[in-house]
């Protein structure tokens, strides 16, 4: 989370710089305000998609899992999951659902190490609770 802020903030500041440095350079082509506005808004844009990567998490209780990935939310029970699982050589978690479907569980990701392996063991320490209560 603390580096998708901190790129967030690089990506702004450089297109921030290059905006105000880009009217004054003799390039042969005129830039004009509009040009310099343009360059910050898309870095506005591009600092907002680095700041997507810092929203994937995962709450989960005796009842069920809620994941929440880049884009989407969904809460699923317990009963729903069939397996917590992570593939080997696979870059996250996911959850295996009915019909070979699965969600992928960006939260627990295998760079965090230890952290991923703890995380897992809950998750699978309440997903067996719950499957044979």
């Amino acid at each position: 989370m603390i580096a998708a802020w901190v790129g967030a903030v690089a990506v702004l500041v450089l297109f921030t710089v290059v905006a105000v440095l880009l009217r004054g350079s003799e390039t042969g082509v005129y830039f004009r305000l509009a040009d310099q506005v343009a360059l910050v808004v898309l870095g506005l844009l591009i600092a907002g998609g680095v700041l997507l990567l810092a929203r994937p998490r995962v709450r989960a209780d005796a009842e069920g899992i809620e994941v929440r990935n880049i884009l989407t939310t969904q809460r699923l029970s317990w009963q729903v999951v069939r397996r917590v699982a992570f593939p080997d050589g696979a870059s996250w978690a996911r959850l295996d659902l009915p019909d070979d479907e699965y969600l992928p569980v960006l939260a627990i990701q295998a760079v965090d190490g230890y952290r991923a392996v703890e995380g897992i063991a809950r998750l699978r320490a309440l997903h067996s609770a719950a499957r044979t209560s």
